[in-house]
């Protein structure tokens, strides 16, 4: 019997999210809350491993109390037990901090069930670094798999996960031993709808919550902003594009009007290069 974790953070919705003109910053609250995109998919496929092998998964996340949104979602797609840690010493936490309070909480849970497999995804939407994942596996000193979009095999009696990681031109086949950590691509699997039983299971489901005092043995100078040796200078929106040009008329019209857009664009990049401009 398996005992999945699966590490997963609620993130504003950057397909809605604007960016504050002052500031620089990201304004969360102009977007809703919602479950990392990848972190679906590491639960999603926690669930199909425990279907196959049998046992049980747990989600941890760390966040503000709200963050047990994040936690009931898992619950719906199949997750059996989740935990929060939430306190303000986790507050302006960079990659580094936060793998370390994460690593103390998984340390807590072992000790409640060891854990043979962790899952995360690829990264967040909100950070797109990759990186807490990894930095879990280094502070617990197991293998780190990244990119991988397969899982052919989990073998708990004789210690060892198979797997495919994404590569440019393919795939790679990986034999870790267990416990091992893995960072899941979205092609890994497809997050299907809820059936109904999960969804009431999870709208009644009260998540485990910590706060630092909860870990144990802590330092409290590698927790949120103080841990965090990140400093980002500056962060900005891209400009907007300018429109394009509407072709009117028939369909040849519309074509011998690209076709002379094309040619005016062609001699203006001879003009640069001759003019010494592409050098």
């Amino acid at each position: 019997m398996l005992h999945i974790v699966a590490c997963i953070k609620q993130v504003p919705d950057t397909k809605i999210i604007k960016m504050n003109p002052k500031t620089n910053t990201m304004d969360r609250s102009s977007a809703p809350a919602i479950l990392n995109p990848y972190d679906a998919h590491a639960v999603e496929e926690a669930v199909r491993l425990k279907r196959r092998y049998g046992g049980t998964v747990s989600v941890l996340t760390m966040g503000p109390p709200p963050a047990v949104k994040a936690i009931r979602k898992c619950i719906e797609i199949g997750a059996d037990e989740g935990y929060l840690i939430t306190d303000r010493a986790f507050a302006g936490a960079d990659t580094l901090a936060t793998s370390y309070s994460l690593t103390k909480a998984l340390d807590k849970i072992a000790q409640i069930k060891p854990i043979d497999l962790i899952l995360c995804g690829k990264m967040t939407i909100d950070g797109d670094t990759g990186q807490v994942g990894p930095g879990i596996a280094r502070r617990l000193d197991i293998p780190p798999l990244t990119s991988v979009n397969k899982i052919v095999e989990i073998n708990k009696e004789e210690r060892f996960a198979i797997i495919h990681r994404k590569l440019e031109d393919g795939y790679e086949v990986v034999r870790s031993t267990l416990p091992c950590l893995m960072s899941v691509e979205k092609e890994i699997n497809e997050v299907p709808y809820s059936p109904l039983p999960n969804m009431i299971k999870a709208a009644r489901y009260q998540p485990h919550i910590w706060a630092v005092a909860d870990l144990g043995e802590i330092d409290r100078a590698q927790l949120g902003l103080k841990g965090s040796p990140t400093i980002v200078s500056a962060v900005w929106a891209p400009q907007k594009p300018q429109g394009g040009t509407m072709l009117d008329g028939s369909s040849s019209d519309r074509v011998d009007s690209l076709l002379g857009i094309l040619l005016e664009r062609k001699e203006l990049f001879q003009a640069i290069e001759e003019g010494g401009g592409g050098s």
